[in-house]
């Protein structure tokens, strides 16, 4: 028993807080927990300290940004503030500044490489996490200046060649800036570079220039100084930043007197400078000709010494063997292939949802990725990260990446018995033990099956994901435990016959128990329909319940509950023609989008395909989507601006489109679009893995008569049943 325990620590906060005139947060916080279900666990304790994290960010942004208009900032900021703009957030009681308007970025980077720099949709670069960044600049000697920030005549994409590069182009009144950035190898060390190339039709200069900000708001720089030989920038003392050729001149400045911007006209030309605050800006000026490019290169090693990951040949190496996509869609095709590359960047080990706000490790995130590596081919990275799960497993069998989310164990039981399906590899020996304390916690966790209450049988209240809403007994954590038993049963079946019946009678047990407590809320809410849990009403929550038909599959595809869920959210929830989440994210979600088409898809319902355009129609033009979208604007207003579940969610489509198991049989085709019917050009997914095997299709179109389809299967055993569904 602690000692705190004993001390009158709630009663000497309260004085406190009344002496200096503040309201008692002891008070105030049992009464935000009364809005929630009793839970053993609060708030993760890793999601607060993230969230103060988050704000602290914000709060800084706040005492700088608005008093500092005239500086440059990242493009969010330059919409943000702006009155004019449809982007525009009045910022008011606001005490924390933070980006709601345009959380989009793309990372870049090299297989099996942890860093991972983001560019910004006008080219803003930050090279080492949470960091600095660099902007290209033009300006002409008749006072011209192109800022890609405040440019209104910019577009960007990405390449997907050898090695993907982020390109973005702007253009003001006869001036040309073009960025190209990425990650290469050189010498063994993984390096981000970043080219541009420049055109006036007056002489002028290229800028390249340091900033003390980033997507998320300010990233604080205390000192720069410029080398001897003019081609490089030391930040910090400690981080190297090289240029392609000696700048012609160069100009730093402090929070004191501003932007460097302001000063690029100066005489005076300055090698180093220091801000006791942290913001200090540079630029190192290059000269152009008029009518003539320049071009200049700049690099920022991301590691001291080389890294035996970082190979020439690493994307080669990677991509080897995935499931292709060859389709007449450019944009289907297009997103498929930004996927697949955005799952090798963010599994260099553990697999990330994304290389900046999400960049930690999940195991709910972890599962959907895992799953996308499996079906797309990558079983190596998808094993690698697999055997990294038992080391989060406590004693007690917890997998835990955030305390009191209860459906982890459900999900790390069912990936692993998908990787062993998928690859027909038996168990190893390694992971019987995790397999059965997992499965054991699963059992011990439930609550008593006699309670008199809705929740009898059911998992305890948690927090789950965030978008459910707050702590509460969710179906959704019901659905992974029941999977997650199911899972174990038949991964033990071979080897520990007694383990594998009790945990398939305990799935069969917790299935009755949800089974009761969904009656009871058909009763109360007077239709089928699924809530988020046994206490609340239908509302946007309600989609952590089709978790029971995607991708557990624990019920029938016309299962009424899970229809007339899909149809509440279709009516209810959804915002030009994507699920909108009210709860936390408040903006549209591609990947929940995906799962209501996933359940339409599985039905035989043909708008899942509706849904699906909308989600290629919500990327951005790098191919990738924020976790959540602002409904106005098209801009990111919630989470990483790079969300690799989105990205899982979009490879897991097109592969369920076709090719997906349905018990002891293979669908083909099914969610092939009609359109891609009316030309004449080969369509082919695969080597696809699946349940009983490898299978590679493909399908020719014939005008005027049914398209013809053919397979060949790398079977574990004897071919499946196997169904072609393709559309008429």
């Amino acid at each position: 028993m602690s000692w705190m325990k004993w001390l009158p620590w709630r009663y000497l906060v309260k004085r406190m807080a009344h002496r200096h005139g503040f309201l008692d947060p002891i008070a105030l916080l049992a009464k935000l927990h009364s809005f929630a279900q009793p839970s053993e666990v609060g708030e993760p304790i890793e999601l607060l300290r993230a969230g103060v994290a988050f704000h602290a960010r914000g709060l800084i942004n706040s005492r700088v940004i608005q008093h500092n208009l005239d500086w440059v900032w990242p493009y969010w900021v330059e919409r943000q503030f702006d009155p004019n703009d449809v982007a525009f957030i009045p910022r008011a009681f606001s005490i924390t500044h933070i980006n709601l308007s345009n959380r989009n970025w793309t990372a870049v980077g090299q297989p099996d490489i942890e860093a991972l720099p983001v560019v910004d949709p006008r080219g803003l670069l930050t090279p080492l996490y949470d960091g600095w960044s660099l902007d290209g600049w033009l300006l002409a000697d008749d006072g011209r200046c192109l800022l890609p920030s405040r440019c209104k005549n910019s577009r960007q994409w990405q390449e997907l060649g050898e090695s993907p590069c982020v390109v973005t182009e702007s253009e003001m009144d006869g001036l040309k800036l073009t960025s190209r950035a990425q990650v290469v190898v050189e010498n063994g060390r993984p390096v981000c570079q970043l080219v541009l190339r420049g055109q006036s039709d007056v002489s002028g200069s290229l800028v390249l220039s340091l900033r003390p900000a980033n997507p998320e708001g300010v990233a604080f720089i205390h000192r720069v100084s410029l080398a001897e030989s003019r081609d490089a920038w030391q930040v910090e003392g400690i981080q190297s930043v090289f240029f392609s050729q000696p700048a012609r001149s160069h100009h730093v400045s402090d929070y004191k007197d501003g932007d460097v911007r302001i000063h690029l006209a100066d005489k005076a030309d300055q090698t180093e400078g220091q801000c006791d605050v942290g913001m200090v800006t540079a630029a190192a000026l290059f000269p152009i000709e008029a009518g003539k490019t320049t071009e200049l290169t700049i690099t920022v090693p991301l590691t001291k010494k080389a890294v035996a990951a970082a190979q020439p040949e690493s994307w080669q190496k990677a991509l080897d063997g995935y499931t292709r996509l060859e389709c007449p869609d450019k944009t289907w095709q297009f997103l498929y292939d930004a996927a697949i590359r955005s799952l090798v960047l963010h599994s260099p080990g553990d697999v990330y949802p994304g290389p900046y706000t999400y960049k930690r490790f999940w195991f709910r995130d972890a599962a959907f990725i895992i799953h996308a590596l499996l079906c797309s081919g990558m079983t190596e990275r998808a094993e690698r990260a697999l055997n990294r799960f038992p080391h989060r497993q406590l004693k007690n069998g917890y997998f835990r990446s955030q305390e009191g989310e209860w459906d982890a164990n459900g999900e790390v039981l069912w990936i692993l018995q998908r990787f062993h399906e998928m690859t027909g590899r038996k168990m190893s020996i390694d992971w019987f033990d995790p397999v059965s304390k997992g499965a054991r916690w699963i059992q011990n966790k439930r609550l008593s099956g006699i309670l008199d209450k809705p929740h009898a049988g059911l998992l305890p209240a948690g927090f789950s994901a965030e978008h459910l809403g707050p702590n509460d007994y969710y179906y959704w954590d019901d659905f992974w435990g029941i999977a997650g038993l199911k899972a174990a049963s038949q991964m033990l079946r071979a080897d520990d016959q007694n383990s594998s019946d009790t945990f398939a009678a305990g799935a069969r047990e917790f299935t009755q128990a949800v089974d009761r407590s969904l009656a009871s809320c058909e009763r109360r809410l007077k239709r089928p329909g699924m809530p988020a849990s046994p206490y609340r009403r239908m509302d946007a929550g309600a989609i952590g319940s089709l978790a029971m038909g995607y991708p557990t599959q624990l019920c029938r595809p016309d299962d009424p509950r899970l229809l007339d869920c899909v149809e509440f959210l279709l009516e209810n929830c959804f915002v030009k023609g994507a699920f909108y989440q009210d709860m936390i994210h408040s903006g549209l979600n591609a990947y929940l989008t995906l799962h209501v088409a996933q359940v339409l898809l599985r039905a035989g319902d043909p708008r899942f395909l509706e849904l699906m355009d909308s989600v290629a129609g919500l990327a951005s033009p790098t191919g990738q989507w924020p976790e959540a979208i602002h409904p106005g604007t098209g801009g990111g207003c919630m989470g990483d601006g790079h969300h690799v579940w989105a990205s899982a969610e979009w490879v897991l489509m097109v592969r369920n489109c076709f090719v997906r198991e349905e018990g002891d049989r293979l669908i083909l085709c099914a969610g092939i679009p009609p359109r891609w019917l009316e030309q004449d050009k080969p369509i082919r997914f695969g080597p696809a893995p699946t349940t009983f095997g490898a299978i590679s299709i493909t399908i020719q179109p014939c005008r005027g008569s049914a398209p013809h389809v053919t397979w060949e299967g790398d079977w574990h055993t004897d071919e499946p049943v196997i169904e072609v569904r393709l559309p008429a």
